[in-house]
């Protein structure tokens, strides 16, 4: 059974939303992150990173509700599994109950305050809005109350993917300053901080998703040239240090905080399977996306909203692993849901989204 809430964004249509959890509700669910995660704060700030036009949410939602997809993101997959509503946008208005979580999300955002600085919420004014979440469940529930919902919550990641991208698309000088090392540890060195600050509050169980290959998304080619059929290859040293560091600083703190446990899905691996093989998966289309302009339809411009008025549409999605420039389609995000929830976990010493979800 689903019910309608309607959307502030465009008040005359609604989506469907799952009904109020029942008792067996596991645990409540943290989002953090970017594009990937972002469920439509970015709907409420001043920025052109926004999903809130046709066709985005054409798949699912029958609206756009500032999701870059064409249906649903990874955690809204999560949320189903864990028998939880939909996880709302924590800047969507009027919204005070965060007792089964909130989202904090924001298409563009990156552990560095200067990625895409002023349009997009970056990751430690995240942490500022969950500081604030936390507070007001106090006040609401209890101080030990909210720390019991708190110590049994999920806390997922999205994040790095800009920090890296973003001196390329806009080609900044500031990797001229810095090593390979020296950047990517400026990026792991803040979210670990995040990490740290959300187990003092009382956060226990953490989920990341290593990143994907960004080089090789639609819009990657068009940096490397757009007509080779190349990915572009100068962000792989970023993502691949990025991910061995995540690796190892999540293990570290395992090691070193009482009760700190831990998901770490390998998206990396996921992405380049269906990339490179999209048959295997139910695809027929790897590395064009179904929607935009341009060399493998790599430009943002699907729905004419980011400069280019021009697009091109696919007719089944479904085909497609990416959606746009760079965000995968619902049947992709359903795919990777499906495995973060349930599959083997591929690293060890870590657990499924399921068993972290239901570990005391």
């Amino acid at each position: 059974m689903f019910y309608c809430i309607c959307s502030l964004v465009i008040p005359t249509k609604c989506y469907r939303h799952y009904p109020q959890p029942s008792k067996d509700v596991i645990a409540s669910l943290f989002v953090f992150g970017d594009s990937l995660f972002d469920a439509g704060n970015n709907n409420y700030i001043n920025t052109s990173g926004q999903a809130n036009y046709y066709p985005y949410g054409e798949t699912f939602f029958k609206y756009p509700s500032g999701r870059f997809c064409d249906g649903r993101i990874i955690p809204d997959f999560i949320a189903e599994y864990a028998k939880l509503p939909f996880i709302p946008p924590y800047l969507y208005p009027g919204n005070h109950n965060f007792k089964y979580g909130v989202n904090f999300a924001s298409a563009g955002s990156g552990a560095l305050t200067g990625t895409r600085q002023g349009i997009a919420i970056d990751l430690k004014t995240q942490l500022d809005y969950f500081k604030n979440v936390s507070n007001q469940l106090k006040q609401q529930m209890g101080y030990a109350d909210a720390k019991i919902l708190l110590s049994r919550a999920v806390y997922i990641f999205s994040v790095g993917s800009n920090d890296y991208s973003f001196p390329f698309d806009t080609n900044t000088t500031i990797l001229d300053s810095y090593t390979t090392e020296q950047y990517v540890g400026m990026v792991i060195g803040n979210i670990t901080k995040v990490i740290q600050e959300i187990y003092k509050i009382g956060g226990r169980k953490f989920g990341f998703l290593s990143l994907g290959r960004l080089g090789c998304s639609p819009s990657g080619r068009v940096l490397e040239g757009g007509h080779s059929g190349a990915c572009f290859e100068k962000l792989t040293p970023f993502v691949k240090l990025h991910n061995r560091q995540l690796s190892m600083l999540l293990k570290e703190l395992y090691t070193k905080l009482k009760g700190f446990k831990y998901s770490l899905v390998d998206f990396y691996s996921f992405a380049e399977e269906r990339i490179n093989h999209p048959s295997k998966y139910g695809f027929k289309e790897g590395k064009v996306a179904c929607c935009g302009s341009g060399p493998y339809r790599g430009h943002a411009s699907c729905g004419g909203r980011r400069g280019e008025k021009e697009y091109e549409l696919c007719e089944n999605v479904t085909d497609y692993v990416f959606f746009d420039f760079a965000h995968p389609t619902e049947k992709v995000n359903g795919q990777f849901a499906t495995e973060a929830w349930s599959g083997k976990p591929g690293f060890s010493g870590t657990y499924n989204l399921k068993a972290l979800f239901k570990s005391k």
